[in-house]
């Protein structure tokens, strides 16, 4: 098949990872002829780029696409994108998360290519949105759903929330889990020791670690108004951030003045090949954001055989259970600091809890049935057109 991925940023992030993997399925294992379109790699998070040139993935950076709502320059974009689809000629345009989602369903609908698809991989509205913005941004995904054949939720609670706001029609969702290189976590390439030597935690300290862009309601405040009264309980307590962003500085200075910097590490930027041997190096996952489709790093850490704890939102139910770890009502400081003390006084449930997790999910998040359930997809849309 001819294919076109579309997103707005290739950074180090969730979105992009499962963006990069299909293309590189496609082309890899499929054979496809397919092009990746996709804005500049803005901000601290790092980019995925150089990985893509040794996989040999064909990348066409776009700067009229960029993440910020800019009428003027989302116009010039989706006439770009609308001259681009002219020039490659897809049998399949493929969106990913909102913005790139909007513009460019419009232009890949408008050059009526034969299967037009959408990846949720978060929604832009929820609680933690203002009234204002969510109206906003539902009219406007309403709008674009009418404007694609397929729709696909990395989970079934963001299928769930989409009709929930007549977000589109049941008949066009699909449930895709998003891929990762499972071999990776099941088997990290460096021993546990080893990296936690690097990190600077001692044998008897208990790590909790995040994986996540340090940025606004990734939960880290949480963390941060919380770990205080955890100390105070567990001195052995460590935490470790995970990724960089434009919030690091700030993090700092208020461990600092929680007098809790001692306990914190901040591994900044890391490539994604070093996420398995450092979560190989914690002792649990607590991942604290607010809005996040499904968190790559619950799975992740799971494979990896580590408990996590999470917030209630979005799909974070669907694989953090009783028996992987501990789900919590958003912003629960309280609910937080329980199941951080929990979690750090008792070894076997941790143990019980991440083997637990690496039983059940090993084969539901490879990347390989990622890419097939999305071919296949792609083939019965356009075995349905007439003719």
């Amino acid at each position: 098949m001819k294919i076109v991925h579309i997103i707005t940023r290739l950074i180090l992030g969730g979105a992009q990872e499962n963006t990069l993997l299909t293309v590189d399925g496609l082309h890899h294992r499929w054979h496809d002829d397919v092009t990746l379109i996709t804005g500049p790699a803005e901000g601290p998070e790092g980019d995925l780029f150089e990985r893509a040139r040794q996989r040999g993935l064909k990348v066409e950076v776009m700067p009229e696409l960029v993440r910020a709502i800019r009428p003027a320059t989302d116009f010039r974009a989706y006439q770009a994108l609308r001259k681009s689809i002219r020039r490659l000629q897809p049998e399949v345009v493929h969106t990913h998360s909102s913005k790139a989602g909007i513009v460019g369903r419009a232009a890949a609908w408008d050059e009526k290519v034969p299967a037009v698809v959408h990846t949720i991989h978060g929604l832009p509205f929820g609680p933690s949105e203002s009234a204002i913005r969510n109206r906003l941004y539902i009219g406007l995904e309403r709008w674009a759903a009418r404007r694609c054949h397929a729709i696909v939720g990395v989970c079934n609670a963001m299928v769930e929330q989409a009709l929930a706001e007549k977000v589109g029609s049941p008949h066009q969702y699909w449930t895709v889990y998003s891929g990762m290189d499972v071999d990776a976590f099941l088997n990290p390439p460096r021993s546990r020791s080893v990296v936690r030597r690097e990190l600077g935690l001692l044998d008897d300290q208990v790590a909790f670690g995040t994986v996540a862009r340090l940025f606004e309601r990734k939960g880290h405040d949480d963390i941060l108004e919380a770990a205080p009264a955890i100390l105070k309980a567990n001195p052995k307590v460590r935490f470790v951030f995970i990724g960089d962003g434009i919030l690091r500085d700030r993090l700092m200075a208020d461990a600092e003045r929680l007098g809790v910097r001692h306990a914190f590490h901040f591994t900044g930027l890391v490539p994604p090949d070093k996420i398995p041997e450092l979560l190989g190096a914690l002792d649990a996952v607590v991942h604290p954001s607010l809005r996040e489709g499904l968190a790559r790093v619950l799975p992740q850490a799971l494979l990896v055989g580590r408990p996590v704890i999470s917030y209630d939102v979005d799909g974070a139910k669907e694989v953090v259970l009783p028996e992987t770890g501990i789900l919590l009502p958003p912003r629960s400081i309280a609910g937080l600091r329980n199941a951080v003390l929990r979690l750090a006084a008792d070894p076997i449930l941790r143990s019980f809890m991440g083997q637990e997790g690496r039983r059940r999910f090993a084969d539901q998040f490879r990347h390989e049935t990622m890419t097939t359930q999305l071919r296949s997809l792609y083939t019965n849309l356009l075995e349905r057109r007439p003719g």
